[in-house]
């Protein structure tokens, strides 16, 4: 007869393995993101009430969503041998454990958007057919990566709406921004799978152009993604804070792609988690020293 402790142990371990296969900690790319859209809702520091249902529907939302793709992927995941060894091709974790985490985050997230306001609750369904939609994309189309660019654009254009209940010019181009963003560096990331998914019929722009032309797909992606936001610092009347901010970031994006030039995988980590990890950050405290240098608080 198994204890309570040895059941309190082994629903603390199938916790540890779904978030470490939901890559968790990566929700720092989007995460500052939506606070970047609170801010600039707000026109400085939302509410404690506001930032906290925010931060709970960020982490339903990207709870379910990445839970879905390692469902709905995990045969793919097993023929892969880059990722066969994740926590379901591997037998770490069942489908069905797999399933309540999705449904428990789901339910985080729609609770998340009641508590918020109307809006966010009434567009949670659409949030969460697009989170669906992206991981069956790329069995039928090359454009996974905007689906995924769109997932992600939500993180800002949501908060947003959970602060004004409205949606404006602002939160449409840094909405686009993200998308493009995210986009372009999806597009770097799946370089990595470019022989199996060619070998077993999947969909992807390195599949469709290749090496070279994936590279300069995402410098093209990351080039409109500056130019909405530089349209933001125009829109949103911003300053010499988010400035400084944007001239990181363009320095990053550079540095990134540097990196990747010759299609050299081997820098993928530094190229695709560090830099963008640091560029969603960046942006982020730039927006909200500017917004506070505003109204005189830096």
């Amino acid at each position: 007869m198994v204890s309570e402790e040895g059941l309190e142990k082994g629903m603390f371990a199938k916790i540890r393995v779904f978030l470490e296969m939901i890559k968790f900690s990566h929700t720092v790319f989007a995460l500052p993101f939506a606070f970047t859209g609170a801010v600039l809702a707000a026109d400085g520091m939302p509410s404690a009430h506001q930032v906290f249902w925010i931060l709970m529907a960020m982490v339903g939302a990207r709870t379910a969503a990445m839970g879905m793709n390692r469902l709905i992927d995990a045969e793919i995941d097993a023929r892969n041998p880059r990722t066969a060894s994740r926590a379901i091709p591997a037998g770490l974790i069942g489908t069905g454990t797999v399933a309540l985490f999705i449904v428990l985050s789901i339910l985080l997230m729609l609770y998340a958007a009641w508590q918020l306001n109307p809006l966010c609750l009434y567009l949670s369904p659409v949030a969460l057919f697009f989170l669906g939609l992206y991981s069956y994309c790329k069995r039928f189309t090359s454009l996974a990566h905007v689906v995924l660019g769109i997932c992600l654009a939500a993180a800002p254009l949501g908060a947003w709406i959970a602060i004004r209940g409205t949606v404006e010019v602002p939160a449409i181009l840094l909405g686009l921004a993200v998308l493009f963003w995210v986009a372009g560096f999806d597009i770097l990331y799946a370089l990595q799978d470019l022989d199996f998914d060619r070998a077993s019929g999947l969909h992807s722009i390195p599949v469709r152009l290749g090496v070279n032309g994936s590279l300069w797909a995402a410098r093209v992606f990351h080039l409109v993604m500056l130019g909405l936001l530089a349209g933001l610092y125009l829109s949103a009347g911003l300053g010499p804070w988010f400035l400084a901010g944007l001239a990181a970031t363009i320095a990053m994006l550079g540095y990134e792609h540097w990196l990747l030039r010759h299609g050299d995988l081997t820098k993928l980590d530094a190229a695709f988690f560090t830099m963008n990890g640091y560029i969603s950050i960046t942006l982020f405290v730039a927006t909200l020293a500017d917004v506070l240098a505003g109204r005189g608080g830096v």
